[in-house]
Formats: C-alpha cells, sequence, structure tokens
C-alpha cells in the first residue's frame, strides 16, 4: 500500500490539476456517471464535532474511495486542524487498498478547487479584486483557488481575529510568492467585499459574516463553511439579490446547508433562481453567467466525487515518480 504525506502531494501536484480533477468530477457527476450516496455525519453529544463518511466509484474514471473525516470547528481556538482525515484509494478490480492519502490535504485541495472552477465559469472575464472571509484550515486553498482561476490583483483577508488574518496573509505571501496577486488583512468582512470581483465565505459562523449591501452588481460569491443545517455564513437578501444560485450537488446542499436550509425554512428565498449543478454547466445542459451585472451565488458543502477524482489523479501522479 502506497502511503501519500501532505508533503509528498506538495512535490508533485498543482491547485491547476485539483481544479481539472474537480471539473471532470462535477462533470462526471451530473451525468449520473459517479456513485456517490450522501455521506453518512454523526455530530457527537456536545455539538461540537462530527464524523462523517464519504465513499465513491466512478467506472469511466477507473477509481473508488472512502474518505473518513472528523471536523471540530473549534480547534482553530487550540491551533490544530479543525480538519482531520484520511482517503482510502481501492483497487476497482480486486478491492484491495492500494493507497492511504492525507485526507486533510487532499479535503483543501478539492474544496479549494471547487470555487476556483466556480469562479472559471461563472465570473466575469475581467476580476481583479478578491476577498476570503476566514483564515481556517480551508483558507489557504480557497486563496489559492481563486487567484490561479482570476489572476487577481489584489486579495482582501479577513477573520474574526485581525491578527489571526494578519498572521494568516504573511505565511500566505510567502507560500504563493509564485503568484503577483496582492494579499493583505483587513479589519471586518464588510472591508473585504468593497468592490470584490470574486467572494470567498469559509467560516463556521451562524450568523452572516457580511452585510449585502457591499456586494457589488457582477460580483461573484462561493459559499463554502456552511456544512451544517444550523450554519449560515450568507445574509438571505444577498440570495434574494442574486440572478442565479449554482450547487455542487443540489441534493447533497438542500440537505445540509442552513445558507440555504434557513432562508428556505423562513420563507426569506423560494427556489426560483435555483439553476442547479455546476456539472450541468460544465456540460452544456444550464446556462452560467450571461452579463457582467448578474450576481450569482455558488455554494459547497462537498461531493465525494471530488474526493474520488482528486485523490486518484493524486495517486496516479504519484505512482509514476516513485
Amino acid at each position: 500500500m502506497l502511503i501519500i504525506s501532505k508533503d509528498e502531494i506538495k512535490k508533485v501536484y498543482t491547485m491547476k490539476e485539483c481544479m481539472q480533477a474537480v471539473k471532470d468530477a462535477f462533470s462526471l457527476f451530473s451525468q449520473g456517471k459517479v456513485k456517490a450516496p450522501l455521506r453518512t455525519q454523526i455530530k457527537n453529544e456536545e455539538g461540537t464535532g462530527s464524523y462523517l463518511c464519504m465513499p465513491a466509484y466512478c467506472k469511466e474514471y477507473d477509481a473508488s474511495c472512502v474518505k473518513v473525516l472528523n471536523m471540530f470547528p473549534e480547534n482553530i481556538q487550540k491551533g490544530i486542524p479543525t480538519i482531520n482525515a484520511q482517503v482510502l484509494i481501492m483497487n476497482t478490480e480486486t478491492g484491495t487498498v492500494d493507497g492511504l492519502l492525507d485526507g486533510n490535504y487532499t479535503t483543501q485541495l478539492r474544496t479549494g478547487a471547487a470555487s476556483g472552477i466556480a469562479f472559471k465559469l461563472l465570473a466575469k472575464k475581467n476580476c481583479a479584486i478578491g476577498a476570503v472571509i476566514g483564515t481556517g484550515g480551508q483558507a489557504a486553498t480557497q486563496l489559492e483557488a481563486m487567484i490561479v482561476a482570476k489572476d487577481l490583483r489584489e486579495v482582501r483577508v479577513s477573520d474574526l481575529d485581525f491578527e489571526r488574518a494578519k498572521k494568516f496573509v504573511e505565511t500566505m505571501k510567502s507560500s504563493l510568492s509564485e503568484y503577483s496577486t496582492d494579499i493583505i488583512a483587513v479589519k471586518s468582512a464588510n472591508e473585504a467585499i468593497d468592490d470584490a470581483d470574486v467572494i470567498i465565505t469559509v467560516t463556521s459562523s451562524k450568523k452572516p459574516v457580511f452585510d449585502e449591501t457591499r456586494v457589488k452588481e457582477g460580483a461573484t460569491i462561493s459559499g463554502v463553511g456552511s456544512y451544517q443545517t444550523d450554519m449560515q455564513e450568507i445574509p438571505p437578501k444577498l440570495l434574494r439579490r442574486a440572478s442565479k444560485i449554482y450547487f455542487d450537488s443540489e441534493e447533497a446542499v438542500l440537505s445540509e446547508a442552513g445558507d440555504l436550509l434557513i432562508p428556505l425554512e423562513n420563507k426569506e428565498i423560494t427556489k426560483e433562481n435555483f439553476m442547479g449543478d455546476i456539472g450541468q454547466v460544465i456540460n452544456h445542459e444550464i446556462v452560467g453567467r450571461e452579463s457582467d451585472e448578474e450576481i450569482i451565488f455558488f455554494e459547497t458543502v462537498g461531493i465525494a466525487a471530488q474526493d474520488l477524482m482528486t485523490s486518484k489523479s493524486i495517486f496516479d501522479k504519484v505512482q509514476t515518480k516513485t
């Protein structure tokens, strides 16, 4: 069995490659060619953590995997990852376990890549300013994917803890030095999103994290952090302003994401501007952006198809290097 660490992945695998794998995942998922049931999720009694299991199989990709993942948002206060995960790669002919991947980094990569693909497909052609709200374990790859997708002049980063935001930015300036984008820390989410063309929210907040009136026409927003029914990063008024709303999987989002479930239950929004899954855009089954004035919202909770294609492409590349 090949054991692949985060460091090994970083040596051979790029965000650009991951975005291609995730694009494939979304396309095949929307064609019904990926068997990926809704993830099993167990919450602990204290409500401080969740245990998840995500299996997937795709004949066309010659891939099968299972990801076991635990999410403990309060870990950020302890200086340890909020997500702990491993991915098992299975041989599709024999069922043997061929590989074990660092699931934390694989999850970070594929989650960032989802936002990157959304921006590639749905954002305006010319984007200059980005905003990232939240600096937890998922934020670094979200930031990189945003830059890879749109080659931004500037990205503003905010966090409830401004000192943490500044430390994050310093780290990112070093690790993303190959890009010309200016990365800066700001004191509030509202300051971050002023005049931003692309926006990512990646927090575990249970209340909206920005003022929707600060979002300009033509912006594209990726909601990443709301993976539980009681989590809500996005203001309902922003969803009402949005011309179009897309999902990684509408079924998965409407079973998990408070961003949509809470305002739907409160009758603050309807499904009128729900367009469908981003894979349908990739497959030319539904339209994407049609003007530079549209506000477009993308919600992702993560689907096993992303893990499947990402981990398989990592495994295949590492194999060729060993």
